[in-house]
This record gives C-alpha cells, structure tokens and sequence, in this order.
C-alpha cells in the first residue's frame, strides 16, 4: 500500500463487507503504539457485531513491512522515568491480540516485509496468515534484554520439535517457509499479488481469494535444520543446550550459540523457562499472555532492558553491557522473579500456569 505518513496512524476502511485496518506508520516500519492498539481494538469490537462485515483484513503501509514491533523508543523513556505506561500498553495490546485470536468472523493478515515482536503478535493470531517473498519474520526481545510476548511463548511453544524455541533463544530471523514451518503462517503469496488479492477477497471470498493466489512454499532453512536443533535444545539446562550446539559441527548450531550468548543472559534463562511452562502444561493462550505480562513487567523493572535498548535501538553501538554477564551468573531466584504475580493482568480469571520444573527443582 502506499506510504502516508502523516495522516492518522491507523486506517479503517469498510467496503463490499470487508474491514480494512492498515497501520498507517511506514517511516517506523508501522511501529505499534498504545493509542494505536486501543483504536484497532474499538474498530474489531464494532466489526464483530456488524452483520455487514463478513471478514477483516489486517496489513502495512508503504513496502517495509506490515509492523516493526511496538514503539520501543517510547518503552526506553518509560523504562528510564520510572513510569508505567508500558505496563497499559502491553495488557491492552494482549487484550487485542486475543481479540484476533478468538475473533468470530476470518481474520487475514498481510505478513509482508518486516514482521517482529508486537506485529507477530497482531498478526500471527489471525485465521488467514499470509506471508511473501519479502517477509522476515522475527521474535528477537532477548537481544534487548526483553522476553517473548504477545502470545509468542504460546506458539513459539506449540512449533515442531524445538524449532520455537531455537527461534525465541536466538531471536532469528525468519524467511515465508520458516515461518509456515513453525506453525505461524498458512499460506505463501508473492508480494505483488497482495493487491489483488485483497480486491478479490470481497468478491469470491476468503478462501478462494487465497488459494487463487497461493504458491508452492519454498523450502525451509529452519525446517531442513530439525534434526540438530531438535537434539541440542532437548538439553536440560541452557549452558547444556549451548555446549550442544557447539559441538554439534553444524556452522548455523555454532550461530546459534553465539546469538545466545551474545543476547541478555536473564531474558534468555526466562524466556527458556516461559515456553518451557506453556509447553509442559498445555496452557492456554490466556494463560500465557498473563505469564508473558509478568515476565515484562519485570523486564521494565531490569537494568537489562534499558541497556539493550540503548545498544540496538538509541545509541546503535551494538555493544550491550549485560548485568549480570554470562548464563552461569543469573540466579534461579532472579528467574523465579519475573514469574511472580502482578497487579491486573490481562486475563485475571484464568488459571496460573504453575512454575517450569526446571525451576522447582534444584539446578543439577
């Protein structure tokens, strides 16, 4: 779609029965703001109980990428104040992504160009996810001393084997065929076709819209990799798991340990602790957001946080200084504290997802 930064940073269009929302954002990428969570928030409630709308169709301005994730530069400044504005803004950006999720009618979402963090969360939740030629796909909070949110613990933990979490652990980026390996997408479209099928989907419907459109996917780096991410990130421990992939004589396992170990080790340690939780439970996508809101409340609260945001995002040095610095130093205590229960969480009447195991028990 064009590129018109300025108006209003969402857009919603209603016409032939199809709800439009087009984050209107593309110099940042579409970056998710809190205002913007709440406005598409109110236009999906309005949409479910209109009988004239028959389906929604969520993607990006311009030709970055239908999101860059939420607005981390105003998460920094929060962080930095003392204040607790992120703390809104995730509850009622989850709050959406569920919307998206349970959602009565299709939901199609455009995963074109750059998607992360807050755009996986608005989009890989829905019905119909498409992706293109051009997606890169990504979930990479531990490299800015975050976790994985917005529901990303929930399908990073339903994946094939352990492919979520090689991809949460090293915050990976990820191609069209990657991402339909993990479960995250459904269909494969080239990029120039998305207009079209956006027109089409009006006249002929969702599905058949679709598959007019679909292509052969490609193959998978991610999936061609199974067997050896399979075996090394089956390890009890993280500093097992590392060990693993530096020994198993594949140049993208040595990669991926050195992306674990160049990320922040807390945000690894919980974000490996998190999916683990979800996964051995079964839990629910509820259950897993009220997790993942406590694990960023805490990370708002770390001195992680704001370094690694300052090192990727503000001053672009590329050169954390993490505290503490290796897997070795985070105590099991700092860990069991970004579990810890927090004042009005998303989904307050569902059940707790009890501690990872590999938390209540003694470390080996």
């Amino acid at each position: 779609m064009t590129a018109t930064d300025g108006g209003p940073p969402v857009l919603f269009r209603a016409h032939e029965g199809i709800g439009r929302i087009t984050l209107n954002q593309p110099k940042s990428i579409n970056a998710l703001t809190h205002q913007m969570t709440l406005t598409i928030s109110v236009a999906l409630a309005r949409w479910s109980e209109d009988d004239a709308i028959t389906a929604v169709l969520i993607d990006g301005a311009g030709d970055r990428g239908l999101c860059a994730g939420g607005d981390i530069r105003a998460i920094y400044q929060d962080a930095r104040s003392g204040g607790t504005e992120s703390i809104a803004f995730w509850r009622d950006e989850y709050r959406m992504n569920q919307a998206i999720a349970r959602y009565r009618k299709p939901v199609i979402a455009l995963m074109d160009g750059v998607v992360m963090g807050g755009g996986v969360g608005l989009s890989a939740h829905a019905s119909h996810r498409v992706v293109t030629d051009r997606s890169v796909v990504a979930m990479p909070e531990v490299n800015i001393g975050l976790v994985p949110d917005v529901g990303g613990t929930y399908l990073l933990a339903g994946a094939p084997g352990w492919l979520g979490m090689h991809a949460a652990l090293t915050g990976i980026r990820l191609a069209a065929a990657d991402v339909i390996a993990l479960g995250m997408a459904d269909h494969y479209v080239d990029h120039r076709d998305l207009t079209a099928l956006g027109d089409l989907i009006a006249v002929h419907g969702v599905e058949r819209a679709i598959y007019s459109f679909a292509a052969p996917v490609p193959p998978s780096a991610l999936l061609a990799g199974r067997t050896w991410i399979d075996e090394c990130y089956g390890r009890e421990t993280l500093p097992e798991i590392v060990a693993a992939l530096r020994a198993a004589g594949v140049p993208e396992a040595t990669a991926a340990a050195d992306a674990i170990t160049a990320a922040s080790p807390t945000s690894v340690l919980v974000a490996l602790h998190a999916i683990r939780a979800v996964r051995e439970t079964s839990a629910s996508l509820e259950q897993a957001f009220d997790q993942e809101f406590r694990t960023v409340c805490a990370a708002l609260r770390s001195a992680d946080m704001v370094e690694g945001i300052r090192a990727q995002v503000i001053d672009k040095d590329r050169n954390p200084r993490w505290s503490p610095t290796t897997l070795e130093q985070v105590s099991d205590d700092v860990v069991r504290s970004y579990f810890a229960p927090v004042a009005e969480p998303p989904f307050p009447d569902v059940e707790e997802i009890p501690m990872p195991m590999s938390l209540r028990e003694a470390r080996r």
